[in-house]
């Protein structure tokens, strides 16, 4: 067993400097002697023997039930570490046929019918809101921010990137906007107040829901936007405008007929919609095995080869594609940091082992983004291809004017104050 362990790790970490400190003391060097030294103990051959079969999901396990720790080092320069390897070398025939099983599986994985899809959300968004205030900016972002020029706070990436997405629906005050996965309402909020828009969100939240509604409330205008605990398949009526962030992620591969085929219907004949997801730079892959029990039940991170066939068979026209590339590594490395600074509340909150599990999951994420092939697309469609101007230009000049107004917009606590 320690023999094809050892081989399975030389063949991983050939760059970079890994000791690995095995059950009985004994120490073991992988890797060229390149860069920050990482040591790692392992602490039973149980470990060692589930690494071995199925690292993807016990390493994660390993990290949090503490029979694996860092002696030298993080948890994040361990995935980096891991994660540059295996992006930069050729796949490993083991964990490639692993790989190949789950995508024959991901159906099944990533089953979301009405009742379930309620469950596998309230599994992570209700959690504790005093969790979220430890790492999130004060409108409680949950999706990857717009670094638009260097040296952006977390904050304001957040804001731009709803200008930005706001800018791309081109919309008229008086529209009626529909918001599809509206979290902590920060979206709906902004489109309504800068944007003049009539805004409808949908969550399956139960906490986003009471949330959301109670600072609409508390910045006056419950008239121009409402959130409703609801699922967008439940929805008959038509709207100008749709927008989808961070929610697509939970569809499902099965389901992605069914969540255009609904856009479509739910979108006026001269309406637009725009939809921002996390994405695979390098084909259908399956979601990390540990992310999806653990993080994300039912979760999916999909090719733009998975996506575009179910736009076109709905209907819809794709009027504009971009790809946010190292932007949700920028804002997992702000969360990352802003949840060690935060450590002991979490602990509080929580336990030790929830705040491994977090560590876990914030660092892979970010290594995920910023040495393998994850990144961030936003797709604009529409039903008629003549709605929008004919150039990209407009979207510029739409930020710029949302800029002048949201710069003098009413900066309320919108979350509990840290």
């Amino acid at each position: 067993m320690l023999y094809l362990f050892r081989k399975m790790m030389r063949s991983i970490f050939r760059t970079g400097q890994l000791k690995v400190i095995e059950p009985d003391g004994k120490a073991c060097d992988y890797g060229d002697g390149t860069g920050k030294a990482v040591v790692v103990r392992i602490k039973d051959r149980r470990t060692i023997l589930k690494l071995l079969v199925h690292s993807d999901l016990y390493l994660g396990e390993a990290y949090v039930d503490g029979t694996l720790t860092m002696e030298q080092g993080s948890i994040y320069d361990l995935l980096a570490l891991a994660t540059d390897n295996l992006a930069k070398n050729d796949p490993i025939a083991a964990l490639e046929a692993l790989r190949k099983l789950r995508i024959v599986v991901r159906r099944l994985e990533e089953y979301n019918p009405v009742g379930r899809a309620s469950k596998n959300v309230a599994h992570h968004y209700d959690l504790s809101g005093e969790l979220y205030d430890l790492f999130l900016d004060r409108d409680r972002q949950y999706s990857c921010a717009y670094f638009e020029v260097p040296g952006l706070s977390l904050g304001e990436a957040q804001l731009a990137k709803k200008r930005h997405l706001a800018a791309k629906l081109d919309i008229h005050p008086g529209m009626r906007v529909l918001d599809i996965g509206s979290g902590w309402g920060g979206m709906g909020l902004y489109l309504a107040e800068v944007c003049g828009a009539d805004v409808t969100g949908v969550t399956l939240s139960q906490e986003q829901h009471k949330l959301s509604n109670a600072r609409a409330h508390q910045r006056g205008i419950e008239d121009k936007v409402r959130f409703e605990l609801l699922d967008y398949r439940r929805l008959d009526d038509q709207f100008d405008r749709i927008i989808s962030v961070g929610m697509f992620e939970h569809v499902g591969i099965g389901h992605y007929g069914e969540f255009f085929d609904h856009v479509h219907a739910l979108l006026k004949p001269d309406g637009v919609a725009c939809l921002h997801s996390i994405s695979r730079a390098n084909g259908p892959s399956p979601t990390s095995a540990w992310i999806r029990k653990y993080i994300f039940p039912g979760g999916s991170m999909p090719a733009l080869s998975e996506v575009l066939p179910h736009i076109e068979r709905s209907g819809l026209y794709v009027t504009d594609v971009e790809i946010l590339r190292m932007h949700y590594a920028e804002t997992l490395r702000h969360w990352r940091r802003r949840f060690a600074d935060h450590r002991d509340k979490a602990r509080e909150i929580y336990d030790e082992r929830f705040c491994r599990m977090w560590e876990f999951y914030l660092a892979g994420s970010e290594c995920s983004f910023r040495f393998d092939f994850l990144n961030n697309f936003q797709i604009q469609m529409t039903r008629n291809r003549d709605v929008l101007p004919l150039t990209r230009n407009y979207i510029s000049r739409e930020e710029e004017r949302l800029r002048r107004i949201d710069s003098k917009r009413r900066q309320l606590a919108s979350v509990r104050s840290r």
